[in-house]
């Protein structure tokens, strides 16, 4: 069974969301990982033990980080991604441009429902690849019953598009967890976070920039795929190089 967390990361232009695909021998192990990383941090900079984290507050220093300078936050985010990278898990990743979108369909597509569509083939496919199961738990989002039914469909049905796909290999329904309570929501949120700024130039001080790419190679190896779709037409993009 490949226990699948997603969540998203997004701006007004740019909607990304992230799956980490991770082995259920894999789940406790780096569970726990995560929380060593935490028991570091709360010693070595007083912060709670039990905080969350969480790709925002870490860049810009908010909630439980307000305090932590920001080496000492780099610093975590680097050793999280480190634990991360050195399970064997796998990353999917997908955006859409919502400009694009809009202009080519108004808003009778939300961006959500469009890229986890999206996602959703993806995590398919790499499951059948490896013979196995996905359960999908994703952080929480409004109205949860939505993105349930569109599962359901998506197995008789197909998702639609180009590469329409019927879900064959992912279990049960979409089960929804607030990512305080899961330090593997927070791993991928971590994830997809710093994934999204980059694909999309944020943060363009060459510093940050090095910065970013020496957090991302930690997990670059297990980035199985990754893809953004411009509706208007523009070249798609896969991300950071």
């Amino acid at each position: 069974m490949l226990l699948t967390y997603v969540d998203e990361s997004y701006t007004d232009r740019w909607y990304w969301i992230g799956a980490l695909l991770v082995p259920e021998a894999v789940a406790i192990p780096l569970s726990t990982a995560l929380d060593e990383v935490m028991t570091d941090a709360a010693k070595a900079y007083g912060i709670d033990r039990a905080a969350e984290l969480h790709g925002y507050d870490l860049f810009q220093g908010r909630t439980a980080w307000a305090r932590v300078p920001p080496r000492a936050r780099i610093a975590v985010y680097n050793a999280a991604l480190k634990a991360i990278g050195t399970y064997d898990v796998a990353v999917i990743l997908r955006g859409v441009d919502r400009h694009g979108l809009t202009r080519r369909y108004g808003l009778t597509r939300p961006a959500h429902e469009v890229v986890l569509s999206h996602l959703l083939e993806r995590v398919d496919g790499y499951a059948a690849m490896r013979d196995e199961l996905a359960l999908v738990i994703a952080d929480e989002v409004d109205n949860p019953a939505s993105h349930r039914s569109d599962l359901t469909r998506y197995r008789v049905d197909g998702t639609g598009g180009y590469r329409s796909r019927r879900l064959s290999r992912i279990v049960d329904t979409l089960h929804f967890a607030p990512s305080h309570a899961s330090r593997l929501v927070q791993a991928v949120d971590l994830v997809t976070f710093l994934f999204r700024r980059m694909a999309s130039g944020a943060g363009a001080d060459p510093r940050e920039a090095t910065t970013n790419t020496r957090l991302w190679s930690w997990v670059e190896p297990r980035r199985y795929h990754s893809w953004c779709w411009h509706p208007t037409g523009r070249p798609t993009h896969e991300g950071p190089a």
